[in-house]
């Protein structure tokens, strides 16, 4: 089997196995995209969130070129992990949002709002959205759910 045909292949089976769902649910099909976006995806500080979601953002720019919704949308979906994990240890320093051994929620942080995590969350939903309402997004977007 010569690059090319090995190279289809591949692609066919990650269009095959992807789905879109809506938010990060099943973000994690697609491995060559999750592994290539997972090296970039940090937002312990506001600085780290920056450099991620920049990161993210011109990955997603190189998929759109490459008219690749896959891409668009996995790039995509770690932006919305990006903002949907910093609010999580926002809200709870620890990651967890539940008691241990209890469905019991554990308060919220003082800090809930203006802590580094809410920053943080703040930088990767304001790209998210940027991606999110990109006509270009959209109109694959919809492309794709029609040929579902």
């Amino acid at each position: 089997m010569n690059l090319i045909t090995r190279t289809l292949i591949l692609k066919i089976r990650e269009i095959v196995n992807f789905i879109v769902w809506k938010g990060r649910a099943r973000s994690s099909i697609g491995s060559p995209y999750t592994n290539d976006i997972c090296n970039y995806w940090r937002f312990k500080t506001p600085d780290e969130a920056i450099k991620s979601s920049n990161k993210i953002f011109a990955m997603y720019l190189d998929y759109r070129d490459e008219k690749d919704f896959i891409g668009m949308d996995m790039c995509r979906k770690f932006l919305e992990m990006g903002f949907t994990r910093s609010r999580r240890y926002a809200n709870h320093n620890s990651g967890r949002k539940y008691k241990k051994g209890t469905r019991n929620i554990l308060p919220q942080e003082k800090d809930h709002a203006t802590s580094k995590y809410a920053q943080s969350a703040t930088i990767f939903k304001r790209v998210r959205d940027i991606v999110a309402k990109n006509d270009i997004y959209v109109k694959m977007r919809k492309e794709w759910r029609a040929s579902e």
